[in-house]
């Protein structure tokens, strides 16, 4: 009379086509507003963060040159029209550590040609902006 409440019948209301079709699209909505959210707090972090670098005095100062180190990414693509068509893209980003007279110690993200230029143990004047890597000349 009343049915099994796991055959999608009328005693279950988490059962049944009905239920996936009306939870599938509050399902997708939720996770689009999820990475819209996302992309916004990223975009106003960046934003914060350009500010106050441009408020930032520029500083030039003692430093010694302590490390440096690369980040890497690599992503593969896939062609859905044609499998035999798949590509790879990386990048790199390169940082460089300062270390300055009172002991304190700043990376910085610098261009390829100067991180080429650079060299741990390499002592001079560093100049930089908030978090905004400037310039560095070797004395």
């Amino acid at each position: 009379m009343f049915g099994n409440p796991f055959d999608g019948g009328f005693g279950s209301p988490f059962m049944g086509p009905s239920f996936l079709f009306s939870i599938i699209p509050v399902l997708v909505t939720i996770v689009f507003i999820v990475v819209i959210v996302m992309i916004i707090i990223n975009v106003v972090k960046g934003i914060i963060q350009w500010s106050k670098n441009n408020a930032s005095p520029v500083l030039t100062v003692d430093a010694k040159i302590t490390g440096k180190r690369t980040d890497t990414s690599v992503r593969r693509h896939n062609s859905h029209n044609n499998m035999a068509m798949n590509h790879t893209t990386s990048s790199t980003r390169y940082f460089v550590t300062f270390e300055v007279e009172s002991g304190d110690r700043m990376e910085f993200l610098v261009e390829p040609h100067e991180y080429g230029m650079l060299a741990e143990g390499d002592t001079g004047r560093l100049t930089f902006q908030g978090t905004r890597y400037k310039g560095f000349v070797r004395t």
